[in-house]
């Protein structure tokens, strides 16, 4: 494996020299015979200068449309599908998919909450700013593309330091009718099944699909069902007005295996000693779109959105290292512990495109506004019951019964100033008003209640950011420096789930992207994207190992989260796709024959901070926790008119799990070092009779063991186990 890495790193060393253009794989496949295109190999795309009254140009982005990718959609395998889009780290709690946890360029993974995460271009998450974290995800088959807009994002999305990631579900754009249906089967009692029906007629557009899924799963204590729903309708004033509505409605339940100390995890990575965690998050998505042209040079949008949902979970919560047994003189189990969220969130979102003449050169202008309120009702801590299975009854009070409320304005502007018909450059600005309350109850002791008295936080804040690009033949240079912003809301500034102690002194945290690099397609044959970035982090939020009793190592642990000062993440991210048979020009007797590499190095350390009196130690110069050092993805592709088969390699480096950098795990397995790990995935489709298909595919076909995190709480905690070896088979038919 060491012979074939540097073969590929050598490989990509070269490759820097090559020429492309930005945006040109549907144009450059539409040209050749449908018979001889497979265009896998030419995923990612990249977006034009504007499109959907949103300015691209001089942005890091990528698009990855899912029908050119060869993975396992059914469980929305993450590896696999993010494995094209350079410096993408992926958590893996489980084998479910139902929540993607991902994070870029070192940051956490954790449920996707370092990015600005949509559907359709609306929120999905439970509060952008207060509880970003995203516990909806769409399922993968009903996904047309998933678009991600790296750091640059925050002046036009939101000032999450991670970027934008937006699921764009699939519709039927010409036929009046179509129905679509995809059914699974696969290890350890996967059962799946999608199906949709579309249409346009006349004015009328519409797309309709239901997706069941369960599964036993792959650990013991592991099984879940699942079910998604999705309504949208549109009508077409005119060629010039449309408006729209959807509808999406989700619930699944899972039984959570929790987390391994690390004795366990070697001796058999498969089991569980928690039997009694269930975990359930019913979410409802709705909106209207409405889209207009005034004229030919000015475009706009509007969407009206909200969310619904609940996040609940019950378990025994303790540590991997104490038991979960029976009560010998109750002949019972202990009391579970219940947590409970409710979110009500309401928005409208306003994006504008004006086209204007500035000398011999038409310039774009995009600029917006956005007024969002999020309302969150936290019940923690309550008496659960006895039982084994998913029962959310509380006997007695929660503990902590709290209210947030979040309330955002903001206002934005970009505008492409074309110097020439080559280079451009975009300035832009982003103001964010945000006001956030927090009152109720934080504890019950003896009897009474220990209110949080209601405080109110009101923050300002300017965002600035500048973009520039060049176009040089058919490639193009591209650099955006933006900056960022995560505020502090009390639901960060009350204790943890479980185990985590809190800082009550968290301030918000700031800092800025940077990016510059080199992208295009080469004569059709090779898609490229080589950059490097830099991300300024202050006061970053994160663990401090610290000793429960005394500084003695032997009682124990605890993580204390809060500001650790600056962390300044920088490295390079480079992808390249190489069509093989085209190159070479046999591409017509023998398909499609490419290979991919989706390479990363970061360099994610700490500047200057000292920690708290609890412990005078200087973190400077500590590796970022869970940002490994390099992630590489190598894929190996081959396809025909009727059959494509993908091999695909992921070797990901180590990662402390603390801001200490502890490298011996404790006793929990909340703290410690992690090893990298290496994993082969195997995908293929078969398509017949025009209509049909058959999907099979093998996840970690070498059976490795591994894990990609630690958790201090939910789903864990401990070290959390990645899945062995899988397979899947799905018949599907499109008419």
């Amino acid at each position: 494996m060491k012979h074939l890495f540097f073969y590929l790193l050598l490989f990509n060393v070269f490759s820097i020299t090559a020429q492309e253009v930005q945006n040109q794989t549907n144009d450059t496949t539409r040209i050749l015979k449908p018979v001889y295109i497979i265009s896998k190999q030419q995923s990612p795309e990249r977006m034009p200068e504007t499109k959907d009254n949103i300015l691209f140009s001089g942005k890091k982005n990528e698009v990855l449309k899912l029908s050119n990718i060869n993975g396992n959609l059914t469980n929305n395998n993450a590896r696999e599908i993010f494995a094209r889009i350079p410096g993408v780290t992926v958590w893996e709690n489980e084998g479910s998919g139902l929540q993607i946890n991902v994070g870029v360029r070192g940051l956490s993974p954790n449920r996707s909450w370092e990015l600005n995460t949509r559907q359709n271009g609306i929120d999905i998450s439970a509060d952008v700013f207060g509880y970003p974290e995203a516990y909806y995800n769409p399922p993968l088959e009903a996904v047309e593309t998933i678009q991600m807009i790296r750091g640059g994002a925050s002046l036009q999305f939101g000032p999450q330091f991670g970027g934008m990631l937006n699921y764009v579900l699939k519709r039927e754009k010409e036929q009046p009718f179509t129905f679509e249906t995809q059914n699974t089967v696969g290890s350890y009692g996967l059962l799946s099944s999608f199906n949709a029906i579309g249409g346009k007629y006349k004015k009328w557009s519409y797309y309709f699909y239901n997706h069941s899924r369960s599964a036993k799963g792959w650990r013991e204590n592991n099984r879940f069902e699942s079910r998604n729903t999705h309504a949208f309708i549109e009508y077409r004033f005119s060629e010039k007005t449309k408006i729209s509505a959807e509808y999406t409605n989700s619930d699944y339940e899972m039984q959570q295996p929790g987390g391994l100390t690390d004795a366990q995890f070697k001796a058999n990575s498969r089991q569980s000693n928690r039997e009694r965690n269930w975990f359930g998050v019913p979410w409802n998505i709705f909106s209207v779109n409405f889209d207009t042209k005034v004229n030919a040079n000015f475009d706009v949008n509007i969407k009206a959105f909200g969310l619904i949902g609940e996040r609940n979970s019950v378990g025994f919560t303790s540590a991997a290292n104490v038991e979960d047994v029976i009560n010998t003189t109750t002949n019972q189990y202990s009391n579970r512990r219940l947590d409970s969220d409710e979110y009500k969130n309401l928005g409208v979102e306003n994006r504008n495109i004006y086209r204007y003449q500035l000398g011999k050169t038409k310039q774009n202008l995009a600029f917006g506004a956005r007024l969002y309120q999020a309302k969150t009702n936290r019940f923690q801590n309550a008496n659960g019951s006895t039982d084994t299975n998913f029962n959310m009854s509380p006997e007695g009070r929660y503990q902590k019964d709290l209210q947030f409320t979040t309330k955002n304005i903001a206002l934005f502007a970009e505008n492409q100033f074309k110097i020439t018909d080559k280079f451009s450059i975009t300035p832009g600005i982003r103001y964010e008003h945000i006001t956030s309350t927090a009152d109720g109850r934080i504890d019950i002791a003896e009897g009474k209640d220990v209110n949080f008295d209601q405080q109110t936080r009101v923050r300002n804040k300017p965002l600035l950011g500048v973009g520039f690009e060049y176009k040089w033949k058919q490639t193009n240079l591209y650099a955006n420096v933006s900056q960022a912003f995560r505020p502090v809301l009390f639901s960060d500034l009350t204790p943890g789930v479980i185990v985590d102690v809190i800082d009550p002194n968290l301030k918000d945290a700031s800092g800025y992207n940077a990016d510059f690099g080199y992208r295009g397609i080469y004569k059709g044959f090779l898609n490229f994207d080589v950059g490097l970035f830099y991300l300024s982090y202050n006061n970053r939020v994160g663990g401090l190992t610290q000793f429960i009793n005394n500084n003695d190592p032997t009682q124990g642990t605890y993580l204390f989260r809060t500001n650790l000062g600056e962390t300044r993440n920088k490295g390079i991210e480079s992808f390249f796709d190489l069509n093989i048979t085209k190159m070479v020009g046999i591409e017509k007797p023998y398909g499609n024959l490419d290979i991919f590499a989706s390479m990363s190095f970061i360099d994610s350390r700490y500047v200057d901070f000292t920690t708290s009196s609890l412990s005078k130690t200087n973190l400077a110069g500590n590796r970022v926790e869970n940002a490994p050092r390099y992630i590489h993805n190598f894929g190996l592709s081959w396809g025909n008119t009727n059959f494509s088969a993908t091999v695909q390699y992921k070797i990901s480096g180590r990662i402390f799990t603390d801001a200490n950098n502890t490298v011996a795990p404790s006793t929990n397995a909340q703290t410690g070092i992690l090893d990298g790990y290496e994993i082969m995935d195997f995908s293929s489709e078969y398509k017949f009779l025009k209509h049909y298909n058959v999907r099979s595919g093998v996840n970690n076909l070498l059976n490795k063991d591994y894990a990609t995190r630690r958790a201090g709480g939910y789903p864990g905690p401990g070290i959390l186990p990645g899945e062995g070896r899988t397979f899947y088979i799905s018949i599907g038919a499109k008419f």
